[in-house]
């Protein structure tokens, strides 16, 4: 269910290969291991936010990723709170679908900046020298009706579901997110992981709703991090059995 790249490196074949090399001991896999934490905090949180007030402004996304989560899960047994395994969220297509979608319109990190080392030419045919620096939008990429058609600003999990009911290979240059190729994000993997155990964990047993009236304050702030400029204000319920 890679909707990112071409290659997907997973964090504990990571380890695996890092193992095999004398030169990396304890303290610098360790360090490894925290760089995987602590790098993905703010684009998280970020995705999180996004996500809760796409869904509670979609309420037929949040029904069918409700109805997801039950066929995977079974219902839910308010007094016994089931521990999600890796396994378990691996199911949960139309969810991977819906946090796709709330990548691409509103990506963590929203613009990056490269400079070639030496001159080169693009595919486009542009020709750049090592004083130029590039600077490409993953916000606007991701809403370009070129790339992704006439219907890309709407909020659309189904774009990335297939007729047999898994998640649709998108190339990583198309869907940057992550970024792409030898520098796409090594969490990418643990990130959907984490994403889809926390809030599969919160709609299952809680109701997100806006605060009313600041759906129109809702903006992304200017900053490194594609967060709310005023934070999301909701109201949240326990769900009824």
């Amino acid at each position: 269910m890679d909707a990112n790249s071409d290659k997907t490196i997973r964090f504990d074949s990571f380890l695996a290969e890092a193992t095999r090399y004398e030169s990396l001991d304890a303290k610098l896999l360790r360090d490894y291991g925290f760089n995987f934490f602590a790098a993905g905090r703010d684009t998280i949180a970020s995705v999180l936010t996004w996500f809760f007030w796409l869904v509670a402004s979609h309420p037929a996304v949040e029904a069918k990723i409700l109805e997801e989560i039950e066929k995977v899960f079974g219902a839910v047994d308010r007094g016994n709170y089931k521990i999600l395994s890796t396994e378990d969220v691996k199911k949960l297509v139309y969810l991977h679908g819906a946090l796709c979608e709330v990548l691409r319109l509103f990506p963590p990190i929203p613009m990056e900046r490269k400079k070639p080392i030496k001159a080169d030419i693009l595919p486009s045919g542009h020709v750049v020298d090592s004083n130029t620096n590039i600077v490409f939008s993953f916000y606007g990429m991701g809403r370009s009706e070129e790339i992704w058609g006439k219907d890309c600003l709407e909020f659309k999990p189904e774009r990335w579901i297939n007729e047999k009911g898994g998640i649709v290979h998108v190339p990583s240059y198309k869907f940057i997110s992550f970024n792409a190729g030898a520098r796409t994000c090594l969490g990418k993997d643990m990130s959907f992981i984490q994403i889809k155990i926390v809030t599969s964990a919160i709609l299952q047993n809680y109701r997100v709703r806006i605060v009313k009236d600041h759906s129109d304050e809702v903006t992304p702030s200017l900053s490194i991090i594609l967060l709310m400029k005023h934070g999301l204000k909701v109201k949240i319920t326990k769900r009824q059995v």
